[in-house]
């Protein structure tokens, strides 16, 4: 019966504890990050839509509403819907944070 080397013994272990450690950490992280590009893309689109939104709601309100022509502070009217509706829209969101954090818990 031939005897076990004790070295073949601990580089077999280091093997194994190098692909486990590759396994549980490398793998994930990879993974993680695929996440995390799709999640960028969404939130850099998302902003850009609600800031076109807010764009088009100021022009169409300078543009169709004479009542906001003229100088002085009736010109700020369309400034401040646009400004309202912005507030609306983070509020519904925060709204939604707070009922999925309900939600999970």
């Amino acid at each position: 019966m031939a005897k076990a080397n004790p070295v073949d013994g601990a580089k077999e272990l280091q093997q194994m504890l190098v692909a486990y450690v590759k396994q549980e950490t490398v793998e994930p992280l990879k993974t993680l990050g695929g996440y995390l590009a799709w999640g960028i893309a969404g939130a850099i689109f998302i902003f850009l839509g609600v800031m076109f939104l807010a764009l088009g709601t100021l022009r169409f309100f300078q543009s169709e509403f004479t009542t906001f022509e003229g100088g002085g502070w009736q010109s700020a009217g369309p400034y401040g819907i646009a400004l309202g509706i912005l507030v609306v829209l983070i509020a519904l969101v925060l709204l939604a944070f707070q009922r999925a954090k309900k939600a999970i818990l």
